[in-house]
């Protein structure tokens, strides 16, 4: 039998998960990290990652591990990065100049990292029989529990993607049918961009719970404990507008409560009852501090872009834009400089009607 090749890249919890389930699995999986990083792969002895959990369990001996680009993409032509959208403009510097026809990456999650990545491989004069794509969220709820050792807590079922352009979504789809099982498309990246489930329930469930996760340092079961139905109110405050957003852009996006049922993450309901019946989430802790991507990832590349796409489009978002201000005074970053704005996508001169045409063909106006 003749071994797939797939590459990770990244050498995060998610990163070290797929690199792990998919050696285990049979795939011959190279794993590269940036090199001002590459300090994660060290703890790894003759490529070895130990999985535990509810995918694969053992020893993997993972086929290349790698901090080398240029050899990696080489022998790669698909290539997954599951890695905080905050990481996706260094991502794509290192990969761009090495960008063939044939090669298929996928960022996972991507916000719509796609866009900015494709319109920088466009400018190097690289995205020709390329197809870059997205996921709307992470494969597995996971976490590493040693330097060496990554335990998965849930696996998603029927995973979102979108390519673009979405013409070779039929495409993406076979290429990662054996790697995740019951995945599904969006009609483009936009509407997968605009189903990820973190950005929705994050931001208000973070900053709603601020003061605890500073005193307890996150020694708590976050979706347990801090999402109640007074938090739930605040995420379907935020979910309103998403939903408001995706109907003016003619998109019939899922409620939130729908996303993690679909997902695999609860039983069907409504959140509170979805979030609180999960035995994969009750089972996870809070963030240690209000520097995580819970905020730093899920507002300046989620609900701040999906608001700054409401502005573009005469949505309103004041519920979106609150949570964006008051990220920025909690952490004291400024979260608004740091948005991913539809200008950094490629899309800020689009109608909808190109942008859909955008999103469908690739072809610019």
């Amino acid at each position: 039998m003749i071994e797939r090749r797939v590459a990770v890249l990244g050498g995060g919890n998610t990163g070290f998960a797929l690199a792990a389930n998919l050696q285990l699995r049979g795939f011959a999986v190279t794993l590269w990290e940036i090199p001002e990083h590459g300090g994660t792969l060290a703890p790894l002895k003759d490529g070895a990652i130990r999985l535990t959990g509810v995918a694969e369990q053992g020893t993997a001996q993972i086929h290349y591990v790698t901090t080398d680009i240029a050899e990696t993409m080489a022998a790669n032509d698909l290539l997954l990065v599951p890695v905080p959208s905050y990481a996706h403009r260094a991502f794509a510097a290192a990969c761009v100049p090495h960008l063939r026809p044939g090669h298929v990456i996928v960022l996972t999650p991507g916000n719509m990292g796609t866009l900015a990545f494709a319109a920088a491989a466009r400018a190097a004069g690289k995205l020709d029989g390329v197809v870059v794509a997205e996921a709307d969220t992470a494969p597995y709820v996971c976490r590493k529990l040693a330097p060496d050792h990554v335990h998965i807590w849930g696996v998603v079922s029927g995973l979102g993607v979108a390519a673009f352009p979405a013409q070779e979504n039929g495409r993406l789809l076979e290429l990662l049918a054996d790697l995740f099982p019951g995945v599904r498309a969006y009609p483009h990246v936009v509407a997968c961009g605009l189903s990820a489930g973190n950005p929705i329930l994050h931001p208000a469930g973070v900053l709603l719970n601020a003061g605890r996760v500073e005193y307890a340092r996150g020694d708590f079961y976050f979706y347990e404990e801090g999402v109640t139905p007074g938090v739930v109110r605040a995420i379907k405050a935020v979910d309103a507008e998403r939903l408001s957003l995706g109907t003016r852009l003619g998109l019939r996006l899922e409620p939130v409560e729908e996303i993690y049922w679909q997902g695999g993450f609860g039983p069907r309901g409504d959140l509170w009852a979805t979030i609180n019946g999960s035995r994969m989430l009750t089972q996870l802790r809070a963030p240690g501090s209000l520097d995580s991507r819970w905020l730093l990832e899920d507002i300046p590349y989620g609900i701040a872009t999906w608001s700054a796409l409401g502005t573009q489009f005469d949505v309103p978002t004041p519920v979106m834009s609150a949570l964006t201000d008051l990220g920025t005074a909690v952490t004291g970053q400024d979260l608004r400089a740091a948005t991913r704005t539809p200008a950094d996508l490629g899309i800020a001169h689009y109608d909808d009607n190109a942008l859909a045409h955008y999103l469908t063909t690739g072809e610019t106006n």
